[in-house]
């Protein structure tokens, strides 16, 4: 029994062991050691990984840029703005640091945190040399070590640790490592473009010039427009007037299959379910939730389509007839490519306005879009034309359904997305376009998304039905088919 009671014994010293060399090694370990409570998830553990990877290309001189997009309240600032630093303190406790966030307050609260993850016992187990001055601990070599709410120093090493305001000074330091959480602070300082300028301009003149030769900037922001400092970040890269950046991107909901999840499922189940996430989207409707939630910022006006042009009806405003109806279809999708919708809009004409009165949209197999695209036309018999793109897998629909359902017209596009969008985008200024109202049906606000943020939309099959179905109402003439589908 002793025997056995020592081997036990020596296991749970062995593990322990192991425990704290892992934490010593990795952000998860240390995480996980530090702060056992906290919630890591899949998304939690690849952003641990993402800042390993980018200290080690500073200590490497490599000049790393990491940007992280991630929703509110999943853990991103608690892993990348409080327990990196301290983890990046105790491996290497000569590092320089400036975190900066939108308001000095704020920052002075990460600094505080840091500095107490710095002092509590576990920490303490893993780096004991990396100490903050206090009643009993001194320099070795006498002088002074800085510690206060807005700065602190690394007891007899260089390091240092500097908390600012966006806007804030900061000339006279130095860092290895810049971090910047949150630039800014709500949507209406986002929605200012002196605000925007003001960031940017200090980012470039302040932030940046105290960069280190080789050192490494990590940018992490709930993303509120397309011109925010991290959309500047990237055009710049873009253009070729600036760094390039790895972006580490996680949309609350999947927007496609991923490695770790299904299209349509939550980053993080155990802090936001999809139920949970859903009921956050109806609140805060649809810009803020592209936004924040699926990094996916738009102006508040689209570039081509503009909210202020959309009209909304209710049921008792819809004319009593018709000059038209009909059904265009967007068939943009390949066999086994779950990533991209189907869509069939119903449009009707009344004199010079025009009504979109019905949606399907999903992500169907070649079996499930026949399906669809029967029940559309059985729900809609007035609608005589039914339009489908002639491309993707639309001329094998229209081979499969012609002989049972009649009025199947093929169309074949003409010139770009962008030229067909312009094409139509006066009859959303004039304001003859019609919508329902909102609450009238629940695939109204993605539409309003998809369109408002058209170009930049990550989907655009709802654009492409849109412009289908409107030009085909304009026009006087028949469009241009395909012959070879008719024969």
């Amino acid at each position: 029994m002793a025997a056995q009671h020592d081997s036990s014994g020596l296991q749970t010293l062995a593990k322990a062991a192991l425990g704290q060399a892992l934490a010593r090694a990795t952000l998860y370990g240390f995480v996980m050691h530090s702060k056992p409570d906290y919630r890591m998830g899949w998304a939690q553990e690849l952003l641990c990984r993402e800042l390993d990877a980018f200290l080690e290309a500073v200590r490497a001189k490599a000049s790393p840029r990491l940007m992280i997009a991630m929703p509110p309240r999943h853990g991103k600032s608690e892993l990348a703005s409080r327990r990196f630093p301290a983890y990046c303190f105790g491996r290497f406790p000569d590092c320089s640091i400036i975190g900066a966030s939108y308001g000095a307050d704020l920052s002075s609260r990460m600094n505080r945190d840091i500095q107490r993850i710095m002092e509590s016992q576990a920490y303490q187990e893993l780096f004991p040399r990396t100490r903050l001055s206090g009643k009993s601990s001194r320099p070795a070599q006498g002088g002074t070590c800085l510690r206060k709410a807005d700065i602190f120093e690394i007891l007899d090493h260089a390091g240092s640790y500097r908390s600012s305001g966006v806007g804030g000074g900061i000339t006279g330091m130095g860092m290895d490592i810049g971090i910047i959480d949150d630039p800014f602070k709500d949507r209406a300082a986002a929605d200012s473009q002196s605000v925007r300028k003001a960031v940017w301009d200090w980012y470039t003149s302040t932030f940046y010039t105290r960069l280190a030769p080789g050192g490494g900037i990590l940018l992490i922001q709930t993303r509120w427009h397309p011109d925010d400092l991290a959309g500047r970040l990237l055009e710049a890269g873009r253009r070729g007037e600036g760094d390039l950046w790895r972006v580490a991107s996680f949309p609350a909901l999947a927007e496609e299959d991923e490695d770790q999840r299904r299209a349509g499922e939550a980053l993080h189940p155990d802090r936001y379910s999809k139920e949970e996430l859903l009921r956050i989207k109806r609140a805060l409707g649809t810009r803020d939730w592209e936004a924040l939630y699926q990094q996916r910022p738009a102006p508040d006006s689209g570039t081509i389509f503009r909210r202020e042009w959309l009209r909304r009806y209710s049921p008792a405003e819809l004319p009593k007839r018709f000059d038209k109806l009909l059904i265009s279809w967007d068939m943009a999708f390949k066999d086994g490519d779950t990533a991209d919708f189907v869509v069939g809009q119903v449009w009707g004409k009344a004199a010079s306005r025009l009504y979109l009165l019905d949606q399907l949209r999903g992500r169907m197999g070649f079996t499930a879009t026949l399906e669809a695209f029967a029940t559309l036309a059985a729900q809609w018999p007035e609608a005589l034309e039914k339009l489908v793109e002639d491309k993707a897998n639309g001329p094998a629909v229209i081979d499969s359904l012609k002989a049972r359902i009649p009025g199947i017209i093929p169309i074949r596009p003409e010139g770009s997305k962008l030229a067909r969008a312009h094409a139509v985008s006066p009859l959303f200024e004039a304001g003859n376009v019609y919508i329902p109202a909102p609450g009238l049906n629940d695939w109204v606000a993605d539409y309003e998304a998809e369109l408002s943020s058209f170009p930049s939309c990550t989907h655009d099959d709802q654009v492409d039905a849109t412009t289908q179905a409107l030009r085909r109402l304009q026009r006087k003439s028949p469009m241009r088919i395909n012959p070879k589908i008719l024969r």
